[in-house]
């Protein structure tokens, strides 16, 4: 029997500890959450409420409601201070931070090709690419993965008078700012599944990234 109620007991105060285990992150984290707004909304409430009668802001439920709120209002407006200064004055280091790396005998030449990679090749420049494709190149049988530039007829095409030619850039591994222009018929210019990014990771890693395939929901060769 005194082996039953002590199994009992042991059982009461372990399930007592894992409540407690349980509950005090919870009444950490309210604890925490409502000096954080007392702390704020208290000190901002008479700014941005002081219209208010005064009868009215001294109501507990109101005093709550009005500090949550005046708390939201300071999180908005450090968040709108962090992306103006962000936007205004980010551009202004990233400018002195160019013109120092530019005045570093050596290190100026590295960073200008970098850049001229980045620029010429991020995001923002996929349109320059419309698709990615394969050409015969630099010799029948020999297969280059490439990028579709332009499907419009100039000068280049009319002079070769022979039918319509697509522009293809055929780029160098691993650097791609380098490569070759093509101007092929479309017959000889064969069409990938691949998104022009996947394209341009597989060419800089010499292969070593390739994408998956079949892509899901996308027929081959579209």
């Amino acid at each position: 029997m005194a082996r039953q109620n002590d199994s009992r007991l042991a059982s009461l105060r372990d399930a007592f500890f894992s409540g407690v285990l349980l509950l005090t992150p919870l009444v950490v984290s309210l604890w925490a959450f409502t000096r954080f707004i007392e702390l704020v909304g208290g000190n901002f409430r008479p700014i941005f409420f002081a219209y208010l009668p005064q009868r009215f802001r001294e109501q507990p439920s109101v005093v709550v409601l009005l500090d949550t709120l005046s708390t939201c209002i300071v999180i908005v407006l450090v968040t709108l201070l962090g992306y103006v200064s962000r936007a205004v004055f980010g551009r202004f280091f990233v400018r002195v931070a160019e013109r120092f790396m530019r005045g570093i005998p050596g290190v100026g030449a590295v960073y200008n090709s970098v850049k001229q990679i980045v620029d010429t090749f991020g995001a923002q420049k996929h349109q320059l690419f419309t698709k990615v494709v394969l050409v015969e190149f630099p010799r029948k049988g020999v297969w280059a993965v490439a990028f579709l530039t332009n499907k419009a007829q100039s000068e280049a095409q009319a002079k070769i008078g022979k039918g319509v030619f697509w522009t293809v850039f055929v780029p160098t591994t691993p650097n791609p700012t380098g490569g070759y222009l093509l101007l092929l018929p479309p017959d000889e210019i064969v069409p990938l599944d691949m998104s022009v990014g996947e394209g341009m990771k597989m060419v800089i890693s010499g292969g070593a990234v390739v994408p998956p395939w079949p892509v899901a929901g996308a027929p081959p060769g579209s």
